[in-house]
């Protein structure tokens, strides 16, 4: 029996080569918010509340147009760094997306580059053997594309709206264009001080589509959800986000932190 289910397995992958992945449909999320000037700091931790790393979020804008950066700092050495460029006329649409992660944090070294006006999408990585590869390819992408955007759109959605879904670039290093559904899970209360806030709670799925996606979970390949808390009102922020930092990485946890010395 179970020599079988392997054989069949096989045999729907192999067959997943010929057909073209199901597409699923997919949004532009409308700016409620002209998003402006920020410099925000962060601490990315484990779950039990081990320190991994130190963040910055900052943002500049000329005009429409948005200049984001990521970057994250680890103890041993490891760096995230993602730089995203977009527009805001009306929706959210993606220019460029520049990724870097590197070192022991990560299971590979990778840099990846999409650019969404022409469908171009470069990664470099390091084989088996240490050898650097590079990897070019075309894709029409979706106007909808929203790598490096995450934190920015989790702020505009109305929480109140069902399922909002849009695409991402993934890459294992293969580029693949996979689909987020993001659903909200309900508000809550949350205090700082005598202070209370209004938030909202976002459930966020990968959904790989295709016949990919129907077996991608008896392979275990099934990415995890992620789960994001932004603050509601007039001011939308992000405040908390629990989930993997890259493609088959641990769960991890992502907030606001003070600087030292404060």
């Amino acid at each position: 029996m179970g020599c079988f289910r392997f054989r069949l397995l096989a045999a729907v992958l192999a067959c997943s080569t010929t057909f073209k992945p199901t597409p699923l449909t997919a949004d532009q999320v409308p700016v409620r918010h002209v998003e402006g000037l920020m410099h925000g700091f962060l601490a990315l931790r484990t779950l039990d509340g081990k320190r991994l790393a130190d963040g910055e979020m900052t943002q500049v804008a000329e005009g429409d147009r948005v200049t984001g950066r990521l970057i994250f700092r680890f103890k041993d050495g490891s760096v995230y760094d993602d730089t995203t460029i977009f527009t805001q006329r009306g929706t959210f649409r993606l220019l460029s997306d520049h990724l870097v992660q590197r070192g022991p944090s990560f299971k590979q070294d990778m840099e990846t580059s999409v650019v969404a006006s022409t469908g171009q999408i470069t990664v470099r990585y390091k084989d088996k053997d240490g050898k650097e590869k590079v990897l070019k390819e075309q894709h029409e992408l979706p106007p909808d594309v929203a790598n490096g955007l995450l934190f920015t759109l989790l702020k505009h959605i109305q929480p109140k709206v069902p399922q909002t879904t849009v695409s991402m670039v993934a890459t294992t290093p293969k580029p693949r264009v996979v689909k987020l559904e993001i659903l909200p899970e309900g508000e809550k209360v949350i205090a700082r001080g005598n202070t209370k806030h209004q938030a909202v709670r976002y459930v966020v799925k990968v959904k790989i589509g295709g016949v990919a996606g129907l077996v991608a979970p008896l392979l275990g390949k099934q990415p995890p959800d992620m789960h994001v808390w932004v603050l509601t009102g007039n001011a939308p922020a992000f405040v908390k986000l629990e989930g993997p930092l890259y493609d088959g990485g641990p769960i991890w946890r992502i907030e606001l932190a003070t600087p030292a010395g404060f």
